[in-house]
């Protein structure tokens, strides 16, 4: 997990774990306690917080989760690195975290028919084969890495290199940056949690806005 400051009128704390790595939940909450947010921001659409929030958080039986074939080599390919859960627990474990101790915690990402908008705005029919080629690249052959850090970010790279896919990234990445700096407006102390490969964007998005380090 990867993390970082950002300061405004509040303070952010940028945290970013791996995804689906189950040993970076005891860094992750602890990282939660120790900086005591008024609110936390998570990398998720209102949609998919509303369907774990539903299936998963408090629930002593889970539902079956179907992959798709580049979500099963992402899977296989991060378990060199430990154990791995699916779907990522680290929402779930966030969202539980918030209840527990009644902290809010709200989904910033854009809505599913806002992202399916940006989407048709980003990317073009020769993009889309472009990614379509990316994505089967990868299920074929994942990235060689040392660390789950490497690993991670290396295979978000590649599905979002360049051309449209980066700029849909940038515009994800500053609706969910918007969203914590509106917690912001409102608290003293923000936790943003988001998926490893996103870090430095987040950062990036949230830093138009203060200061950080």
């Amino acid at each position: 997990m990867i993390e970082g400051t950002v300061d405004d009128t509040a303070r952010y704390l940028v945290l970013a774990p791996v995804r689906g790595l189950l040993s970076e939940l005891p860094k992750l909450i602890e990282r939660l306690d120790a900086f005591a947010p008024d609110a936390v921001a998570v990398g998720l659409s209102p949609d998919e917080a509303a369907s774990l929030r539903e299936h998963f958080v408090g629930r002593s039986s889970e539902p079956l989760v179907p992959l798709a074939p580049s979500e099963v080599a992402e899977v296989r390919a991060l378990a060199k690195f430990g154990d791995v859960s699916v779907p990522n627990p680290t929402y779930p474990a966030v969202l539980a975290w918030g209840a527990a101790r009644q902290v809010p915690v709200e989904a910033t990402d854009p809505s599913d028919d806002n992202y399916a908008l940006m989407f048709t705005d980003h990317i073009s029919y020769t993009e889309l084969v472009r990614r379509t080629l990316r994505e089967r690249k990868l299920t074929r052959s994942p990235p060689e890495a040392k660390t789950a850090d490497e690993f991670a970010v290396t295979w978000g790279a590649r599905l979002s290199k360049s051309g449209g896919s980066a700029r849909l990234a940038m515009a994800r990445d500053a609706v969910l940056a918007a969203g914590a700096r509106a917690l912001g407006s409102r608290h003293s102390r923000i936790a943003v949690v988001v998926e490893r490969e996103r870090f430095a964007s987040v950062v990036a998005a949230l830093r138009s806005g203060g200061s950080a380090r």
